[in-house]
């Protein structure tokens, strides 16, 4: 029993660094959408990411890569991923940092009723209820996000709803190397950024290119700390640890940008993360039954 605990430790605190990790790469990523297209963005982060793949892509070897299981679902994943990415960072171009991430929170409700739709997973009473209460989290946050404007709000929900279909479509590639995963979809985000990058392409300085980079380079070793974490212990232990990124949103957003979400938000973000932990809760009964 010793034994789990401390993987399980271990597994919450590589959770821990890897959302410290993200937060940061939103923090960084919303301060430079202030100055650069989201093309830029997109072309120099994963230029930068796929650096760091090299060297795992190299000892995997090529026929991994250039033979993937279930193409089909690949390429939903890919799509789905790459427009969550560009979404994101034009809703926080235009959003706070906090009210963005407040609709990002609300992926694990959206995931939980997909794989009930989708993928046939059981949805009893408890979870469905658990669901209601997120969805009036989300509908609280979109009151308090539409004083944003429409066209953020929307960004933004679109954004989560494609996430949730990546998180999805990388549950059901899960035997997948995380190495192929990850190569597909820096790749597609460069070629996006590519085909999307004479459209709006602004010189860029040497620090702030340097900057870009390490966007990619903090996004994948955050990526690899979460895989990880998911290795040691169990999802329900460590997933809820996650929700910790609207913390650092709210702190960060008030010390970088000078902003202060308002109350509406903050009641959907307690309500959505409550439901979150609910969800969590029953899927760890569940486990333990099974």
């Amino acid at each position: 029993m010793s034994h789990t605990a401390n993987r399980n430790l271990a597994g919450i605190l590589l959770m821990s660094v890897a959302v410290l990790g993200f937060s940061l790469n939103d923090v960084l990523g919303k301060w430079l959408v202030a100055t650069y297209a989201v093309a830029q963005v997109l072309v120099l982060r994963s230029i930068a990411a796929l650096l760091v793949l090299a060297p795992m892509i190299a000892r995997e070897g090529a026929v991994p890569l250039l033979r993937p299981p279930h193409p089909r679902l690949q390429m939903v994943r890919i799509a789905c991923g790459t427009l969550e990415v560009s979404a994101f960072y034009w809703a926080v171009s235009m959003m706070p940092l906090a009210d963005t991430m407040a609709f990002w929170m609300a992926t694990p409700i959206y995931v939980a009723l997909g794989s009930a739709l989708l993928l046939g997973e059981r949805l009893e009473r408890k979870r469905f209820a658990a669901v209601v209460l997120g969805f009036i989290g989300v509908v609280v946050a979109l009151g308090a996000g539409l004083d944003h404007g429409v066209l953020p709000t929307l960004v933004a929900i679109g954004g989560t709803l494609l996430y949730s279909g990546y998180l999805l479509a990388t549950r059901e590639l899960r035997g997948t190397s995380a190495t192929v995963l990850a190569t597909y979809q820096m790749g597609a985000a460069l070629l996006l950024g590519l085909v999307m990058a004479p459209f709006g392409w602004v010189p860029v300085s040497w620090v702030d290119a340097g900057l870009l980079m390490l966007l990619g380079v903090v996004g994948v070793a955050a990526h690899l700390a979460v895989t990880r974490s998911l290795a040691l212990a169990p999802a329900p232990v460590v997933v809820p640890w996650q929700y910790a990124m609207i913390l650092w949103a709210i702190l960060f957003g008030w010390l970088v940008f000078d902003e202060v979400p308002e109350p509406g938000m903050l009641v959907g973000v307690v309500i959505i993360i409550g439901a979150g932990f609910w969800l969590t809760r029953l899927e760890m009964k569940a486990a333990r039954r099974g």
